[in-house]
């Protein structure tokens, strides 16, 4: 799979607030946004994030109503996908990161007993995977369409009809 990485992410309050479910206008106490802005400047000070992306196109070979043949000998055992993308020709398997910095200091804080700050920080994380997951399905789309195709919502191993256990047979 080809390694990318490097991908730059500017994350936004709202999108922090969001991950901590306080989206939608949700009135948060100016002593937590400033909190979130700090950590936010933190991020690039302190290297905290590391994005990067291996992913992979695989063709898709024969199809049932129980799983997907790719091509390299690669299937996916389960109903979600051949019921959801019973037309489907390519299939993109993706694998995230934002890498361990910023969770090795999000379980620093908690350890020293700044619980609130390693639960923001640890939204910012999330926020910053839901990023970068965006970034990269924008780049997908954009390879796609120059082979006349187009891509669909992103699903994942352990959703149902997907088990976590066929996410060991598209990376291993």
């Amino acid at each position: 799979m080809p390694v990318v990485g490097d991908i730059p992410l500017s994350l936004r309050i709202s999108e922090v607030l969001r991950r901590q479910g306080l989206g939608g206008g949700a009135k948060v106490r100016p002593e937590i946004r400033l909190l979130i802005r700090e950590l936010l400047a933190s991020l690039s000070k302190s290297h905290l994030l590391e994005p990067a992306v291996a992913y992979e196109h695989y063709t898709v070979k024969n199809m049932n109503d129980s799983q997907i043949s790719l091509d390299g000998d690669k299937g996916i055992h389960g109903p979600l996908l051949p019921a959801i993308f019973p037309e489907a020709r390519e299939l993109a398997v993706m694998l995230c990161t934002i890498g361990s910095k910023l969770e090795e200091q999000v379980t620093e804080y908690s350890s020293n007993g700044e619980t609130l700050r390693g639960m923001i920080l640890d939204g910012i994380g999330s926020s910053a995977v839901d990023k970068l997951v965006a970034e990269v399905l924008g780049l997908i789309a954009t390879e796609a369409s120059l082979r006349g195709c187009e891509i669909s919502s992103p699903v994942n191993p352990g959703m149902p009809g997907f088990p976590l256990t066929e996410q060991r047979n598209l990376l291993g």
